[in-house]
């Protein structure tokens, strides 16, 4: 199987919300809509999907979300299938290429117990910031 990064596009909604609720990243019950992505793109954002060539399936997804202070990455998942496989690689690779062509810091949450993300996003250079928690508020 070859695999390939490339930019998200309208037509892909459907299976990018497949590969977010399978992995349990998000989905438009946590504000993940299209309307959304497309606002985080037109201000400096990006969404990249990272897509089988053959049978054009969406496998994973790097969502970059940019307030022009720092890089926030999002919903960096892949089916679990395909896990396992090294196709991490590809899609942190042009993640990392979008933040040094940016030249911003880039910042992830991760939850404590997935420690397969922790490494990988420990291998690109991210560090843990410290004892921070983290709140939110979804419905204003």
């Amino acid at each position: 199987m070859e695999f390939i990064v490339r930019l998200f596009e309208e037509k892909d909604y459907r299976e990018v919300l497949n590969v977010w609720q399978q992995t349990d990243m998000g989905g438009a019950h946590r504000g993940d809509n299209l309307e959304i992505i497309e606002n985080t793109v037109s201000n400096g954002g990006v969404l990249f999907v990272l897509e089988e060539k053959h049978s054009n399936t969406i496998v994973g997804t790097s969502w970059i979300t940019n307030d022009s202070r720092r890089l926030y990455l999002h919903h960096f998942g892949i089916l679990p299938y395909y896990q396992g496989k090294g196709l991490s690689k590809l899609l942190m690779e042009k993640s990392m290429e979008f933040a040094r062509d940016k030249k911003l810091q880039i910042k992830l949450e991760v939850h404590k117990d997935n420690l397969k993300a922790r490494e990988l996003y420990q291998k690109y250079g991210f560090r843990f910031l410290g004892d921070y928690e983290v709140f939110i508020v979804r419905d204003i």
